[in-house]
């Protein structure tokens, strides 16, 4: 089994658990990290035919991911490199919603930026009840680019997708489930049995048709709107209102944004 620092995982009965372990950082989505999670999906498990399924989420009670590791960010806008950075993320997360067999993220606590962004890349999504989440990337005067402007349309429509996105705003998770972000939630004891439950009903039924359907959905929104996306994020990563957001966060002070 391949080896990963920032990812602990495990196989049993043909389900794959995933975590990601940086509790310390809560969950915090580095460039490590996000290597590691490409080299799984996109290589380690690939194709791998006897797999049901993955069950993907955070180490601990607090977050699922609770962002992007912001700290990374600070030297973005002055390398100008957000558009690859971005264009890169979203490559990484097409590996996890193009997998061959379900991914289902179960959401324990916040996931909030990238963590929201993982989760909506994932097949399914089951949250505890006490799972937060939203794309907050304005609060840092960016926009998310790991392809949370796309997914969130596509899970809850464009009025509350801009809404959430224009805001920053975090909901519950019984309002993500109202709204069509989730599809269960339940108490932490009970939210793994059902993301296994759901593994080992579609681990029954026929592989080459998990697949394909997988396949054709995700042909239905295929399109250069991520692109779009990227080159937003590359524009607005070049601001000096993204470098005094990130810089504001990481000091834990309110954001000047003075509109350049």
């Amino acid at each position: 089994m391949p080896s990963y620092q920032h990812l602990l995982v495990e196989e049993n009965n043909g389900i794959l658990y995933v975590t990601i372990n940086r509790p310390q950082a809560l969950n915090a989505l580095n460039q490590a990290t996000m290597g590691e999670i490409e080299a799984l999906f996109g290589h380690d498990y690939a194709g791998r035919k006897d797999l049901k399924g993955v069950l993907l989420t955070g180490a601990g009670d607090r977050a699922f991911v609770a962002g992007a590791d912001i700290k990374e960010f600070l030297g973005v806008a002055a390398e100008g490199s957000g558009e690859a950075m971005a264009t890169r993320g979203q490559n990484i997360f097409f590996t996890i919603e193009r997998f061959h067999r379900p991914v289902i993220a179960l959401v324990n606590g916040f996931a909030l930026g990238g963590g929201c962004e993982l989760a909506m890349a994932c097949h399914l999504r089951i949250a505890t009840d006490t799972a937060r989440f939203g794309q907050p990337e304005v609060n840092l005067g960016i926009i998310p680019g790991y392809g949370g402007t796309q997914r969130l349309t596509q899970l809850i429509g464009k009025g509350k997708a801009i809404e959430l996105t224009l805001t920053g705003n975090m909901i519950d998770a019984a309002e993500a489930h109202r709204l069509g972000l989730v599809n269960y939630v339940l108490p932490a004891a009970e939210a793994r049995a059902k993301a296994i439950e759901l593994l080992e009903t579609i681990g029954s039924k026929g592989p080459v048709a998990i697949e394909e359907s997988i396949k054709a959905i995700n042909a239905y929104y295929a399109g250069s709107a991520f692109a779009a996306e990227a080159e937003a994020f590359g524009r607005a990563s070049g601001t000096e209102d993204f470098a005094e957001g990130a810089a504001a966060f990481v000091e834990k002070r309110a954001a000047n944004f003075r509109g350049k």
